[in-house]
């Protein structure tokens, strides 16, 4: 008896028997297969990859060629086809193949230099202060290069795929980190509200206070209050640095912010307000993450660096 292809393919074969099957099974049958399984008929698939229709049909066939059978019913006619039992087991493997084809293609993408790129998790703080002069300088040294920034959730950060995160807070993970600055929190109030030079904490206890919403930061501010001795009375509620600084001028309650939140701000010029350090000094450690175990492409490390630089430029101006 005479055992075609398609009888190999339905038996249980050894390793070597399958690889020399599928030798012939290339990518782009595959991205084919599974336009074809989306748009339902041959000539829609074609319209959406770009081909012609005979093009899509001898891909088929050489995929059909290679797998041993019909992955597709064709009735003929404007009715769609239908996939086959082999065709679904081939289809469900070929999008694990293609979905691995993408991610290769990606992380050769990442670790070329000069015309890399880079995908950066950060935050606004970071955004603000930090990633200007980084992106300034890999932009002027990699001219080509393709550099995507994402805000991250503060709650529940998480790394996946990019390259670097900046974050002001500890995250679980397989992560490597470098530790870019310390950021103490200030006292911004009234003049005259409270005696000059550092406040204690406990002194903010029942204290009028405009603050951030609940936030996973505000919140973890209010927690390090507490632990000071001090819960304020929270008068107002709003986002936005100069928006809570406003209010204090005009009376309503004091702030603690973040002194990164105020940096460069006429509240320092202000006459009608006062600055102080608190004791003792609720503060907010910022860092920078990366994957561990990861190759890092040089554009990466070299980001490293520069943010490394600009957070120590930064402290200093602290």
């Amino acid at each position: 008896m005479r055992i075609t292809k398609s009888d190999c393919f339905r038996s249980n074969q050894s390793p070597s028997t399958m690889l020399d099957l599928m030798a012939d099974v290339e990518l782009r049958h595959l991205r084919t297969m599974a336009a074809i399984a989306e748009e339902g008929t041959f000539g829609r698939a074609a319209s959406r990859l770009g081909y012609t229709q005979s093009s899509v049909s001898q891909q088929i066939a050489a995929l059909e060629k290679a797998v041993g059978g019909a992955v597709f019913d064709r009735p003929g006619g404007p009715r769609p086809v239908r996939i086959t039992h082999l065709g679904e087991v081939v289809l469900a493997h070929g999008r694990d193949l293609l979905t691995k084809a993408a991610a290769l293609t990606d992380a050769v993408d990442r670790f070329r230099a000069g015309n890399g790129r880079i995908d950066i998790g950060t935050f606004p703080g970071a955004t603000r202060l930090i990633l200007p002069a980084v992106v300034r300088r890999l932009l002027s040294e990699h001219p080509g290069c393709d550099i995507r920034l994402s805000e991250v959730e503060p709650e529940d950060p998480q790394i996946g795929d990019l390259d670097l995160l900046f974050h002001y807070g500890q995250i679980e993970g397989d992560v490597e980190h470098v530790e870019l600055l310390d950021e103490p929190y200030l006292l911004v109030a009234g003049a005259g509200v409270f005696p000059e030079g550092p406040v204690p904490v406990k002194l903010l206890d029942d204290a009028p206070m405009v603050a951030w919403p609940p936030t996973h930061h505000q919140t973890r501010l209010e927690q390090a209050l507490a632990r000071g001795g001090a819960r304020p009375r929270i008068v107002f509620r709003t986002a936005g640095h100069e928006t809570i600084v406003s209010m204090v001028r005009a009376g309503i309650g004091s702030a603690v912010l973040p002194q990164l939140g105020i940096h460069g701000s006429d509240a320092w010029s202000d006459d009608g307000l006062s600055i102080h350090q608190l004791r003792p000094s609720p503060a907010s450690t910022w860092y920078l993450y990366w994957p561990a175990g990861r190759t890092q492409s040089p554009l990466a490390t070299r980001a490293i660096e520069l943010a490394v630089e600009a957070a120590n430029e930064l402290a200093d101006q602290m």
